[in-house]
């Protein structure tokens, strides 16, 4: 296989810490197999290292469950319940990345997701934003780099909720498969 060349304009090698305030952990279900429900997480932290060459490069991350999100406050609560993520006993989700490759122009992460306790393999499109200066430096200094990563996992395997079927049309109260949409900013460490 030959690998392809992806360039990324201003690429910056180093450590990165990820931004929580202008960045996004957000997912899509089927409801009632009708509908879709979104939802964000709004607490994540982690580390980009971006190596010498991006395809050297990995993140870490991690995810307080408990700061789910859909707009529904009744809703959130059960899903934080042991029916669904069981943040009492599973507070955090994370994800480290195992290696890089190319795809097109763009990349594709691999990585282990542990959720619940459970660890799967997880693929993440990975879409570089760019690199640029750090506004928020009030020394002139650093630089912040943008990514948006997507990807699918199947509930089940993690063991979040049930196969509940609907009565009558056999199609699943809560989607197997969770779309995922990062859109992360990281801030190069000092």
């Amino acid at each position: 296989m030959t690998a392809e060349l992806v360039e990324i304009p201003g690429y910056v090698a180093g450590t990165w810490t990820i931004d929580p305030a202008h960045s996004t952990v957000g997912f899509t279900i089927r409801h009632l197999a009708i509908s879709k429900v979104r939802g964000r997480f709004g607490e994540v932290r982690g580390t980009i290292v971006t190596g010498a060459t991006a395809l050297e490069s990995s993140v870490t991350a991690e995810i307080d469950l408990a700061s789910i999100d859909t707009g529904n406050t009744q809703r959130d609560e059960h899903v934080r319940t042991g029916d669904f993520l069981d943040v009492e006993h599973f507070p955090t989700m994370t994800y480290r990345s195992t290696a890089l490759r190319p795809d097109g122009g763009d990349f594709v992460l691999e990585g282990e997701l542990t959720l619940r306790g459970r660890t799967r393999p997880v693929e993440l499109k990975l879409e570089p934003g760019g690199f640029g200066p750090d506004p928020f430096r009030a020394d002139g200094g650093g630089a912040r780099a943008g990514f948006t990563a997507t990807g699918e996992i199947d509930r089940l395997e993690f063991g979040v909720g049930d196969g509940t079927t609907i009565p009558g049309s056999g199609g699943l109260f809560l989607g197997q498969k969770v779309q995922i949409v990062l859109e992360i900013e990281a801030a190069l460490a000092e």
